[in-house]
C-alpha cells in the first residue's frame, strides 16, 4: 500500500499538526504534500519525522512566508497540480483545500476534516470584516473570489470517499456544507505530557494565537473590570501589542512559551479562560488534563469537551459582560482536579491512533475488494 498524506500547509505546530504527528506515529512511510512547508527543524522532526513535504508553486511566491493567505485564490489551482496517481491510499488533513486533491476511482481518499473551508462558508462574513473588505471594489472582488472558492470546495468534496470529522460540531457542518456523512474521531491530546497538578495558585490563564477570532481582547477587557483577579496571557500574534496597551496591571503577558512552560502555567492556574468558538479546541482539553477547570464559550467543540459544573463552566456569548459574569460565578465554585483529569484522558493520543488505524484499515480492505 503506497500512501500519501496531504495537508493544507506546514508553518506552525498547532492542533492540525498534532493530528499529522499521530498519523505518522501509526504509519511512518507516507509521502508528504502541502501547499507550503516552512517548518523549523524542531517542528519538522515532531510533525513529519524529519521529512520535507513536496510543495506547490505557492512555496516560491514572494512574501508567501510572511502571509500565505493573500494567495487564497491560487490555492485550488495549486492543490490540483499535485500528481498522486501512483498512490493507493491518500489521507488529507484539511480545513481549506487539501481535500481537493485529484484522485482516481482506484484510489481511496479519506479526509480528516478540521472544518469545511471557513472563509468560504460559515465564517465568510467575519473574514471579510476582519480584512476590511466589506465595501467598495475590493469588497466586491473579495466576495466574488469567495463565491468561486465555495463552488470549488463543494464540487471537490466529491473527491473524498470518507470524511472523518474532528467533532460532532464539524460533522454537522460537513453535512450542511457538503451534504456528506462523516464519522467523528476526536483529535489527539497529549495527556501523558499535560499531567495532573492538584495544587493551584491564585491566577487565571488564557493562551492562544493573538488573532481576532480567538477573542482574547474580550478576556482582557473582562479582567480589566476585575482588577482584584490576576490573568496571565500566553501567546503572540498581530493583536498582542494592542492588547498590551489596553491591559491593566492585573494582567501579565508572557508571549510565546515553549511546551514545558505552558504546561507549568496550566497546571498551577486556578482556571483556564477560552473565548473562541472552535471546531474542537485542543488547548482546553490540555488544561483539563492538568486538572485545571475551564471557563469557555458555550458553542462549538467545547460543548463536547467540557462538562458543565464538573470540569468547567460556560458563558453564553462572546461579550465582556458575559465573561465577567462567568468568572465571578466560577469564583464561587469548587472543582476536583482528579475528576477533571479523568475526563480529559478520554481524548488521549492512544485513543485517537487506535480509532484512526481501525477506520483506515477497514475501509482500505473494503476498497480493495471492490477493485477485484
Amino acid at each position: 500500500m503506497k500512501k500519501a498524506l496531504i495537508s493544507d500547509w506546514y508553518y506552525v505546530n498547532g492542533g492540525a499538526e498534532k493530528v499529522i504527528h499521530s498519523i505518522n506515529s501509526i504509519w511512518n512511510d507516507f509521502d508528504h504534500f502541502a501547499l507550503i512547508d516552512f517548518l523549523n527543524d524542531e517542528d519538522r522532526k515532531f510533525i513529519l519525522n524529519g521529512k520535507k513535504a513536496k510543495t506547490s508553486f505557492i512555496q516560491k511566491l514572494p512574501t508567501v512566508k510572511k502571509n500565505h493567505r493573500k494567495f487564497l485564490q491560487l490555492f485550488p489551482i495549486a492543490i490540483e497540480q499535485f500528481d498522486l496517481k501512483d498512490f493507493d491510499l491518500i489521507i488529507s488533513s484539511s480545513s481549506a483545500v487539501a481535500k481537493g486533491i485529484r484522485t482516481t476511482e482506484s484510489q481511496l481518499h479519506i479526509c480528516y476534516c478540521h472544518s469545511p473551508m471557513r472563509y468560504a462558508w460559515d465564517l465568510r462574513e467575519q473574514y471579510l470584516k476582519d480584512a476590511g473588505l466589506t465595501k467598495g471594489l475590493k469588497g466586491l472582488y473579495a466576495k466574488s473570489v469567495l463565491d468561486k472558492m465555495q463552488k470549488w470546495d463543494l464540487s471537490n468534496s466529491e473527491n473524498v470517499d470518507y470524511f472523518i470529522a474532528n467533532s460532532k460540531h464539524i460533522a454537522q457542518r460537513i453535512k450542511k456544507s457538503y451534504n456528506k456523512e462523516s464519522v467523528v474521531i476526536y483529535p489527539p491530546v497529549d495527556v501523558d505530557f499535560f499531567t495532573l497538578e492538584e495544587t493551584k495558585e491564585d491566577y487565571y490563564l488564557t493562551a492562544s494565537r493573538m488573532v481576532p477570532y480567538k477573542k482574547t481582547q474580550l478576556i482582557v477587557e473582562a479582567f480589566n473590570a476585575l482588577p482584584h483577579l490576576k490573568l496571565i496571557v500566553a501567546g503572540e500574534g498581530p493583536e498582542l501589542e494592542k492588547l498590551q496597551k489596553i491591559a491593566k496591571k492585573n494582567i501579565e503577558f508572557v508571549g510565546f512559551v515553549e511546551n514545558k512552560k505552558l504546561r507549568s502555567l496550566m497546571q498551577k492556574a486556578k482556571g483556564f479562560v477560552f473565548a473562541a468558538e472552535e471546531d474542537f479546541g485542543i488547548i482546553p482539553v490540555e488544561a483539563q488534563a492538568c486538572g485545571t477547570p475551564v471557563i469557555a464559550l458555550k458553542k462549538g467543540g467545547t460543548l463536547e469537551t467540557v462538562v458543565e459544573n464538573e470540569t468547567g463552566i460556560f458563558f453564553e456569548e462572546q461579550s465582556v459582560e458575559k465573561i465577567k459574569e462567568a468568572i465571578l460565578y466560577f469564583q464561587t465554585k469548587t472543582f476536583d482536579p482528579k475528576v477533571i483529569r479523568k475526563h480529559a484522558v478520554k481524548f488521549s493520543k492512544e485513543r485517537f491512533e487506535k480509532e484512526i488505524k481501525e477506520f483506515v484499515e477497514t475501509k482500505f480492505k473494503a476498497h480493495k475488494r471492490t477493485l477485484k
